[in-house]
């Protein structure tokens, strides 16, 4: 008799196999990291193949240590980061290039030449999205001009494309080659109307439509897994924010949520309704559970939060671990007007700036790496603001809590801060792994294992609130201050 509901959950760092009772409660968990890689500045990739074996690993860590068997799950949902693109090979399933990760920046130049002729905006009645290297429609251009021979095994329909939950989705079913709504809304390819993939812009882009998968909701019986997983049907797929939308069970319109990751990403539910947005942010698909009407969402998407902890730690080395920021940030009472803009990858939301790089400023010889570690930590919430404050003005929504997830939650010095800067109450439940939990929820109402949404919502509880206790005067000199440091990093390259 299956028990349990389960999900793959591959991110930016590490892919995590996660089993999930009826009420929600994590019974078996492994993750495994895999490497980044960085060809050159502005390059990062990740090795699919590696990707692909981690995902086997942790399924069979998580089985054995959990001591659970497949034959007991009942269904399994995949979720993962959005526009990182693979193209592979249809007979042999080897890739033509490593995977491009949404942080690669390469396709500067493709983007500049897009907006020149078109307009930076040309698509967002169509897709909700500006062009930028965030998405996935560049990074195929790119592929198709620069790997000889792929043009060519595309329109024969020998290459095949995906984000990396279709790559999954291939290898764990035998051969499937489908997408969902969320992942697909994050191409710069599909209509959100239509929900398929839009030709003018396949044309414009010069993207064969053969190699693009089938687009799927993002809860419905798909097939079944072969191999570790046999037998056990796949039947959910979200991009992790929108699965975090879901773990987090905000189905009413007005709920929002903000993931605390590699990135930050808040989704405000708009419903039905697509908001086109005025001020930075982007309209996109929330979910679509079976033939139920298509849910979308505002998203405020910020590049670097998580990764800014990890370069401390890697690149420079001020600390060991991650979680030793939150000790080394707490040394100081404030950050001596230390202001850090990541804009490592450029500006992501509300500016959709290609041209600007990350930029520490306001340093004297006071200055010491407790200024810094509070510098990094402060960007974080800085950036939710400013992401907060657009949502606001589009939605026209006055946010009384912000839910938030994801790994950056369990700092407490950070929460505090954010509830401060956004003067609202900052909610953790008590699974703050929701991307996951989300895939297992699609997953679950695809099979029956869970009826309606409200017995999903009775499942969520609240494990620890911040309340904001910064006085309005200083808040807002501050968000000034970051505002200026922001100005500082632009027309950079």
């Amino acid at each position: 008799m299956t028990k349990y509901i389960a999900a793959i959950d591959q991110g930016t760092t590490s892919t995590r196999f996660m089993i999930f009772d009826k009420q929600g409660k994590v019974v078996g968990y492994a993750q495994k990291e895999h490497q980044q890689i960085y060809p050159q500045p502005g390059w990062v990739e990740h090795d699919p193949q590696e990707i692909w074996s981690c995902t086997q690993t942790v399924i069979k860590d998580a089985l054995e240590r959990s001591n659970i068997t497949a034959a007991e799950i009942t269904a399994v949902g995949i979720t993962n980061q959005r526009e990182t693109i693979v193209v592979w090979d249809k007979n042999t399933g080897k890739p033509y290039y490593n995977a491009i990760v949404w942080q690669d920046t390469r396709t500067d130049n493709i983007c500049n030449q897009l907006a020149a002729d078109f307009g930076i905006n040309c698509f967002r009645a169509i897709t909700g999205l500006p062009i930028s290297t965030y998405f996935s429609a560049p990074r195929i251009k790119w592929l198709l001009e620069n790997i000889p021979g792929l043009k060519a095994a595309a329109e024969n329909g020998q290459a095949l494309f995906g984000t990396i939950d279709t790559f999954l989705i291939w290898h764990l079913t035998g051969g499937l080659h489908i997408t969902d709504v969320t992942n697909a809304s994050r191409t710069l390819l599909m209509n959100l109307n239509s929900l398929d993939w839009e030709p003018e812009i396949l044309q414009i882009m010069g993207i064969p439509r053969q190699m693009l998968p089938e687009i799927r909701p993002s809860s419905a019986m798909y097939g079944k897994a072969t191999g570790i997983l046999a037998g056990v049907p796949i039947a959910a797929d979200l991009g992790d924010q929108q699965a975090a939308l879901m773990g987090q069970t905000c189905f009413q319109v007005g709920e929002a949520k903000n993931t605390y990751g590699t990135g930050c990403f808040m989704l405000l539910n708009t419903g039905q309704q697509k908001v086109f947005s005025q001020h930075g942010l982007l309209t996109t698909v929330a979910y679509k559970l079976g033939d139920a009407p298509t849910v979308y969402a505002l998203e405020g998407s910020i590049a670097i939060t998580g990764a800014l902890v990890q370069w401390l730690r890697d690149n420079l080395g001020l600390i060991q671990t991650s979680a030793e920021v939150e000790a080394l940030a707490s040394t100081v009472t404030d950050n001596g007007g230390v202001y850090f803009v990541p804009a490592f990858s450029g500006l992501f939301a509300p500016y959709w700036r290609n041209d600007a790089r990350g930029a520490i400023v306001g340093m004297t010889r006071y200055t010491n790496k407790g200024h810094i570690a509070r510098a990094v930590l402060e960007a974080t919430a800085w950036q939710t603001r400013e992401v907060l404050d657009a949502m606001r003005e589009d939605a026209q929504v006055n946010l009384t809590a912000l839910k938030v997830d994801g790994g950056m939650v369990y700092n407490n010095l950070l929460m505090q801060f954010q509830s401060d800067v956004l003067g609202v109450p900052v909610i953790r439940p008590q699974v703050a792994e929701t991307t996951a939990l989300g895939a297992a929820y699609a997953a679950g109402l695809a099979t029956g294992f869970w009826s309606s949404l409200e017995e999903l919502s009775d499942n969520w509880l609240l494990d620890q609130t911040w309340k904001p206790n910064m006085d309005t005067v200083e808040r807002e000199g501050c968000y000034r201050l970051w505002k200026k440091a922001v100005t500082k990093t632009f027309d950079w390259v």
